[in-house]
């Protein structure tokens, strides 16, 4: 019979331990030392993401503040006008605001139904053959660029929307919606799909042996299931809308006004951003620090909603065994 070495020899209690042997000491070192390089690589990546973040806040902060060292908060946050130019101007974010609330608000009505109904279809009732050619054309929409999709909505959708309202206008806020609405919705479809397919099969087949439908399985077992996961893909689809830039600026327009009619041409708060800094835009003037200003309240409501997303998920979700 043919032995082979053991690793460690046993060692009975109160007997003093062997030394280790070469062969031994060389296989750990062998194993150790890709080990110990992959672990500093991965803590390095992690290292270098918060330090991104940190850069991040320091520009907007120390770009930010003497912006508001200038204008008054209360003007800031509660002003309905918002003109940069001439200087000193008026700073008044209230329009931006509504402006990108707007679009956010319209783009959800658009692609969360839509997204969670198709994810749901391709979940759940799709076929093989069916689910392997709708989930790559439905996710080659994550691949389109936005700037094409800003010249879809100016081109496209506006003309279209020209036959239901004749009096709209070319860049407006509804055209706005639907792009982005559009842009999102393979970003909904796809995180609400692998959070309905995580459900566990067992409680499908538990309801369906208890007498329920497919579709009242589906509605009062699996979607309540994956619901965190939903809502989760629910707040990162809002909070990608919530910063898209070149559609919104091709196609709902640069106006700064507060209305609540879609037909009409509005501004959101990255279509500012993106306008101002492509001028002549002149370093340390007001106009140059409103941009971080603005920057800075995006970026607060986009933290505000992965925090909010954060909590609902850790909320609703369950663990299987």
């Amino acid at each position: 019979m043919i032995t082979t070495p053991v690793d460690k020899a046993v060692v009975q209690p109160g007997q003093p331990t062997p030394p280790e042997s070469p062969f031994n000491r060389e296989r750990r070192l062998s194993r150790s030392l890709p080990e110990g390089i992959a672990r500093w690589f991965c803590l390095i990546c992690a290292l270098l993401s918060v330090v991104t973040t940190v850069g991040i806040v320091y520009v907007l902060l120390s770009q930010a503040l003497p912006f508001f060292g200038q204008v008054n908060l209360k003007e800031f946050f509660t002003g309905r006008d918002w003109r940069p130019t001439p200087e000193p101007g008026t700073y008044g974010v209230l329009p931006l605001v509504t402006g990108t609330m707007m679009i956010t608000f319209g783009a959800g009505l658009i692609a969360l139904p839509l997204g969670l109904l198709s994810a749901i279809y391709l979940a759940e009732y799709a076929r093989p053959k069916v689910r392997a050619v709708l989930k790559p054309a439905l996710e080659l929409l994550a691949g389109i660029p936005t700037v094409v999709y800003g010249y879809f909505g100016l081109f496209v959708v506006t003309p279209a929307l020209k036959n239901i309202f004749p009096s709209i206008q070319t860049s407006n806020a509804l055209a706005g919606a639907i792009v982005v609405g559009v842009m999102i919705l393979p970003l909904v479809s796809s995180l609400c799909e692998d959070a309905i397919s995580s459900v566990p099969k067992a409680l499908r087949e538990g309801a369906q042996g208890l007498g329920a439908t497919k579709a009242e399985t589906i509605s009062k077992i699996v979607v309540p299931a994956a619901f965190s996961g939903v809502i989760a893909s629910f707040i990162l689809a809002l909070s990608r809308a919530l910063g898209e830039t070149m559609a919104v600026t091709l196609a709902a327009g640069s106006n700064p006004v507060i209305s609540l009619d879609p037909t009409k041409g509005i501004q959101t708060m990255t279509a500012y951003m993106v306008s101002t800094s492509k001028g002549d835009l002149v370093y340390g003037s007001m106009k140059h620090y409103s941009i971080f200003a603005v920057g800075l309240l995006l970026f607060t409501f986009t933290m505000i909603m992965n925090i909010i997303a954060r909590r609902l998920v850790a909320k609703f979700k369950l663990n299987y065994q």
